[in-house]
Order: C-alpha cells, then structure tokens, then sequence
C-alpha cells in the first residue's frame, strides 16, 4: 500500500535526522521541495525553503542556531500522498541559552517515494521567547 511505502520514507528519514545522517535525508527529498517554516522574529530558519540546497542550509542553520535535547515523533498518520507526523520537541537556543520544548505537526506531502513538501506547525510563542534578544532596562 502507498500509504505504508510512504510512512516507511519519512520513518526512515526521522532516524536519518536523529542520527545526524542529512546527507542520507537529502536523498529522500525530490529536487523541487518546498519546506516551510513559521517565520518567528530572531529565528534563523522559518520561512520557505525551495530545492534540495536550500534544505540543506535550512538544516545547517538550525543545527548552528539550537541543540536539540529530545526529538520525539510520536504517531505517524497516513492517507494518500500524506503522511502527518505529531511530536514533540526541546531545544536550548545557543544564543540566548533559552531552553523551549514544543509539540509539533511536520504535513510531509510525497510523490514516487520523494517528499516534495514539508510544512511544520510548532508553538511559535515559546520559539519566540526562546529566541528573543534580551535588552537591558539599564542604560
């Protein structure tokens, strides 16, 4: 079944991401993907991502901008051309020292066993008080 092939993919590539492995979660991207991320003030990486190297400098800066602690995909859901995985993350932010934890929805869309689209939904409030420059009262 489509469905099945297509969670084993994203399954694949949440391992690949846990391990480190972005080069072998780049090969299951097709060459025009589009991956979005909520835009929040002070975050490096939100915004649309369009091809397999903006993907990778997306992946370079989130790794550059935030170490994360726990990286937990909890239920993979399947229909059609879709695969909907909910989780649940946190992070210390390396320029603030802020640490945030985030429930999470990542809408993989596929086509022939490639992800062609990537949208994640997070807790855009907590990200922006993680990544938020503190300024001094005191001047």
């Amino acid at each position: 079944m489509i469905e099945d092939e297509n969670t084993e993919t994203i399954r694949d590539c949440y391992e690949k991401y846990q391990q480190g492995d972005i080069s072998g979660l780049l090969e299951q991207l097709a060459d025009d993907i589009d991956l979005t991320v909520p835009e929040v003030e002070n975050l490096p990486y939100g915004g649309i991502w369009h091809g397999k190297a903006a993907v990778e400098k997306f992946f370079a800066l989130l790794e550059s901008s935030e170490e994360l602690t726990d990286f937990e995909p909890r239920e993979f859901i399947a229909k059609g051309d879709r695969v909907v995985v909910l989780g649940r993350s946190t992070a210390t932010v390396r320029a603030t020292g802020r640490h945030y934890s985030t429930e999470w929805v990542h809408v993989h869309t596929m086509k022939n066993n490639m992800i062609t689209s990537f949208v994640e939904f997070f807790d855009t409030a907590a990200a922006l008080r993680a990544f938020q420059k503190v300024t001094s009262a005191l001047k």
